[in-house]
């Protein structure tokens, strides 16, 4: 067993060999433990179910709640020449029937499905009669309403367990307090599980705070000192776009990253980076979910996160290579405000509530009792321009009814054109036949794509098919459209825009079922998250990397080190301390002028009159090495 899990370690995914935790992970899994696994960000956590999914016979569910991952291990997958599929808002039923079909008889390894898609009929009877053999649980922390990120529709995980009652579960997530461990293990009704915990100290990444007025120059400043890579961290777009100028302009290379950008730029944008075109990505919290860069010097934040565990990960993009790295955290005692001030909003008054979800039903033309599961095309900026609402509090009032189950958001992810023919081949010859205009498209399909077209969703490109054909893409995409009136075809176009999704049935906006305890609990718990990063920020006194490790509940008493408040205490307790060095200073400061007014003499020194600094003035009076005279200047002893 040993063997074969290393082999496919090394055939498969091309790595020598696994990271230690992760293999106990593995090893675990394989004796058919259920098994929660915490491993920080850059620990590996895919290959966590990927191997040992691969070791057993049937296929491996992964609930994963961010679309854009699921996308992009799919296709991951798919060129290790692993057969992997994935459920998510946006797709059609019809697309969803295919793809389930051929995870219970298509040889299929991987399915990945977002949450919601649970306790859908239709996947539940698929589910059912597939031949599974582990559950992978990914962003596990989304279970628990004491996480930062709750999404309801995972408490549904447990109730599919049901079906294939032996099957073991793997929880995975790279940031969760103890408090949230207990509640996951609790919600997946895990027994006699093992845990894992890697430790959330990186001995590589040196944590900083400054707190600066003028957070441009600072970061400026810090680029020029810290050579490499590094990734940029506002709250807005607007921002991105300034910052990413500002630095242009000094001759560093940048671009600013945020959801609002076509997937054309933001591809272009994510690959000059990855490729080291550009040094610095500017960015919203958009970019990083799943970018595995390994030689980034430097994450820089001019915006504070609204809690650790976001910190936590974002931060963690540096350094994943083992070289020194650096998170900086650039604040001013105005973020401390707008932070606090912030997190009083982000969950509205019930009242705003059901006026939103009222207005989505308008905008969507939904009947009560309509529409489970159904996504659409969202623009927030168009919706609150329609009914005239406050984008914040709306953004937030969304985000609230996310968190109740009534509706999910995603933020804007590329999803390409495909086409299944639905007919077998010699009714699709009857067609060619019968509609010679659509002969030169139907042949070109399967001169590109095969035969697969009949089993699966195929990804496709109306350009490029176009030009093969010697006909516009508008003539192209219309001949398609008709396959499909034909039934002949699916053919679902390409999406580019935010989906929402409606949860379930469209409620009576007035009777919707609220969880209000629940609502309280979150409201308290943001408010105590935005509590933790302000207390991370404005304090020195204790290790950063040892602060949070404490915030996650892991007990040390080892200080990292390298850290701006380690880098502080080293001084002094060193002889050649910064108080040493004033003193010394201020002594040659009156020898070069003999005698100085207070104010005068730290002006010269270039320093404030500030009490630390008096306190040495006085000391070194008390060690009758300076003296003050009657008119309050400070003169050199030997002058007296």
């Amino acid at each position: 067993m040993e063997t074969q899990l290393l082999h496919i370690l090394r055939e498969v995914f091309g790595l020598e060999d696994f990271r230690p935790v992760q293999k106990q992970v593995i090893d675990s899994v394989m004796e058919g433990k259920d098994t929660l696994a915490l491993l920080p960000t850059g620990g590996g956590k895919s290959l966590c179910y990927q191997v040992p999914a691969l070791a057993k016979g049937g296929i491996c569910l992964v609930v994963s709640p961010l679309i854009a991952l699921m996308k992009d291990q799919v296709d991951h997958l798919k060129t290790r020449g692993i057969k992997a599929a994935a459920i998510y808002s946006g797709m059609s039923y019809r697309e969803i029937d295919t793809t389930l079909d051929n995870c219970i008889y298509g040889d299929f390894k991987f399915l990945y499905v977002s949450p919601e898609r649970l306790k859908q009929e239709l996947f539940i009877e698929r589910f059912k009669q597939m031949n599974v053999n582990l559950i992978a649980v990914d962003e596990a922390h989304c279970i628990s309403q004491w996480g930062y990120d709750f999404r309801p529709p995972y408490l549904e995980i447990a109730a599919i367990r049901v079906y294939h009652p032996k099957v073991s579960v793997l929880a995975l997530t790279a940031s969760a307090t103890a408090q949230v461990c207990v509640d996951i293990v609790d919600k997946l009704e895990m027994k006699s599980h093992r845990e894992f915990h890697q430790s959330f100290s990186r001995k590589n990444l040196s944590y900083s705070v400054r707190l600066v007025e003028n957070k441009l120059e600072k970061g400026i400043d810090i680029l020029n000192r810290i050579p490499g890579t590094a990734i940029w961290y506002v709250r807005n777009r607007q921002a991105t776009q300034q910052i990413a100028r500002a630095l242009s302009q000094l001759g560093i290379s940048a671009a600013a990253y945020h959801a609002g950008l076509s997937n054309a730029d933001r591809a272009d944008r994510q690959e000059a980076w990855k490729a080291d075109r550009v040094r610095v990505m500017v960015s919203t919290n958009a970019f990083g979910m799943g970018i595995d860069k390994p030689d980034v010097r430097v994450v820089i934040h001019t915006d504070l996160p609204e809690n650790i565990e976001n910190y936590y990960q974002e931060a963690g993009r540096a350094g994943r290579d083992g070289k020194k790295a650096f998170g900086v955290l650039l604040a001013n005692e105005q973020d401390f405000e707008q932070l606090t001030t912030r997190s009083e909003l982000v969950y509205p008054p019930v009242d705003f509530l059901k006026r939103v979800y009222q207005c989505l039903a308008n905008y969507y033309q939904l009947a009560v009792g309509s529409n489970m599961l159904s996504s659409f095309d969202f623009e927030l900026s168009d919706f609150c321009n329609t009914y005239v609402l406050p984008v914040l509090e709306t953004f937030y009032a969304i985000k609230v009814l996310g968190e109740e189950g009534f509706v999910e958001i995603n933020e804007s992810f590329f999803s390409p054109s495909r086409v299944h023919f639905r007919v077998d081949p010699s009714k699709l010859y009857e067609i060619q036949i019968a509609y010679a205009k659509l002969d030169p498209v139907v042949k070109i399909l399967l001169r590109t794509y095969g035969g697969n077209l009949f089993s699966e969703y195929i990804k496709i490109q109306e350009g490029k098919l176009a030009k093969s054909v010697s006909m516009s893409e508008a003539d192209l995409i219309k001949a398609l459209a008709e396959l499909q009136k034909l039934e002949v075809m699916d053919y679902d176009q390409r999406k580019d825009k935010p989906q929402l999704t409606f949860l379930t049935h469209r409620y009576d906006a007035g009777k919707l079922p609220f969880n209000y305890s629940r609502i309280a609990a979150r409201k308290e718990l943001t408010v105590e998250k935005v509590k933790s990063i302000v207390d991370y920020t404005r304090q020195h006194r204790i290790c950063r990397t040892q602060f949070i490790q404490e915030y996650f509940g892991e007990k040390t008493d080892v200080v990292c080190g390298i850290c701006d408040v380690c880098i502080e205490a080293k001084k002094s307790q060193s002889p050649d301390s910064q108080e040493e060095r004033l003193k010394l200073r201020i002594i040659e400061t009156l020898e070069q002028s003999g005698g100085l007014s207070e104010e005068d003499l730290f002006s010269k020194l270039g320093k404030p009159r500030s009490e630390s600094h008096l306190r040495l003035l006085r000391q070194l009076i008390e060690a009758g090495e300076v003296s003050k005279c009657s008119d309050n200047g400070i003169l050199l002893k030997s002058h007296g």
